[in-house]
């Protein structure tokens, strides 16, 4: 909406009585000092109109993909109560970001994933339980994919390459998650354990919280494998034989190389968790998780949800998957990628931060402290 940058100050004359009052509510009457002169008529006409536009240019685009808390208008009630106001006014110093050109800091990133982990704390057991049971449900669409492929590519070309060329469809039920933004364990690891680490939320709502979050998704991974791998299998998209060989693609190591190929598994989706909150719009996030997901299902690493339902497909329909090597993989993969998650990203990166707080402060207290010399 646009208004005149020149005012008559006798054009409400002929003005009824409402008229003119509604007109003094909606327009401020511009002081004497104020009214412009008829040689600056133009240049001060130039700097409201400027004004009005750098107003509207600040109204919020809802079309706009925007992060989840906008850092630069970050208010105190948007940092958890348990932060010290002095804490508060620091990191919202040190987390502002509001150059769109450029890259969001790093204490940008890391204080809107501390608010997102926040607000998950806050949801109910019910709501995390089905966002959880959606995403296991959602991350079954990378297997599928993954099943189908190989066992068309194993009947032209070794099964080893076979096996590499299928695995790059291992991102599709990732983004699918991420985007959706359901609640899978491996991306929530490290971002939930942020509160807990800074002092704002228990240690044992974290354990609660991964439990329903893990629950959630081998539930759903369960329900996926056994419904839409035995539907793939009355498809003839892949057979039996097919689920057995991946499985033991994914069993035939020692526990301790698995442990720490889920170690590293954990690492790298943390790294993609931090890296979607780093990105301003959908498309990039989509780039990012492809990247990401992608490597760990090239490289062969071992993800606990894919990894459940890869495992218990076998267990159901396959021949060579008993029910104690089931239970001790699971164990093991959610071990190693708890630990990549929380070790590697969450501690590492949210230390960084403190860092930088600490030296935010030591800045803020010398320049008060130059501030009192002066005065006296």
């Amino acid at each position: 909406m646009s208004q005149d940058t020149e005012h008559d100050p006798h054009s409400k004359a002929n003005l009824s009585d409402d008229d003119r009052i509604n007109a003094s509510t909606t327009t401020p009457v511009p002081e004497n000092d104020d009214i412009p002169e008829e040689g600056d008529s133009l240049s001060k006409g130039s700097a409201v109109d400027k004004e009005v536009n750098e107003k509207v240019d600040d109204t919020p685009d809802s079309d706009v993909d925007e992060p989840i808390k906008a850092t630069e208008n970050l208010e105190n009630d948007d940092l958890p109560e348990e932060i010290s106001e002095e804490d508060k006014e620091t990191i919202k110093k040190v987390a502002s970001d509001d150059n769109l050109s450029q890259a969001k800091s790093y204490a940008s990133i890391l204080v809107e994933q501390v608010i997102h982990a926040k607000e998950t704390f806050e949801r109910s057991l019910g709501s995390l339980f089905t966002s959880a049971f959606t995403a296991g449900l959602e991350i079954g669409i990378s297997f599928f994919m993954i099943l189908s492929a190989f066992a068309l590519l194993n009947d032209v070309i070794p099964s080893r390459y076979a096996m590499v060329l299928s695995s790059l469809l291992y991102p599709i039920g990732f983004i699918i998650v991420v985007i959706g933004q359901s609640l899978l364990f491996t991306e929530q690891t490290s971002l939930l354990s942020l509160p807990v680490l800074n002092k704002i939320e228990p240690l044992h709502k974290l354990i609660r919280l991964w439990g329903i979050v893990i629950a959630g998704n081998i539930v759903g991974g369960c329900i996926f494998a056994a419904l839409m791998i035995g539907l793939g299998l009355h498809m003839h998209l892949f057979t039996d034989h097919a689920i057995d060989v991946y499985a033991e693609h994914i069993l035939g190591f020692e526990w301790w190389v698995i442990f720490g190929s889920a170690v590293l598994a954990g690492w790298m989706m943390g790294v993609a968790a931090w890296l979607v909150t780093s990105a301003r719009d959908t498309l990039s996030r989509i780039v990012l998780v492809t990247l990401i997901t992608g490597s760990i299902g090239f490289l062969g690493l071992h993800h606990s949800i894919v990894g459940n339902i890869e495992v218990f497909s076998a267990l159901l329909y396959g021949n060579t998957v008993s029910l104690w090597r089931y239970l001790v993989f699971l164990v093991v993969v959610l071990v190693g990628n708890t630990v990549g998650g929380v070790v590697f990203v969450a501690v590492l990166k949210n230390r960084t931060f403190l860092f930088e707080v600490e030296k935010v402060k030591e800045q803020s207290a010398e320049a008060r402290a130059n501030m009192v010399r002066r005065r006296f």
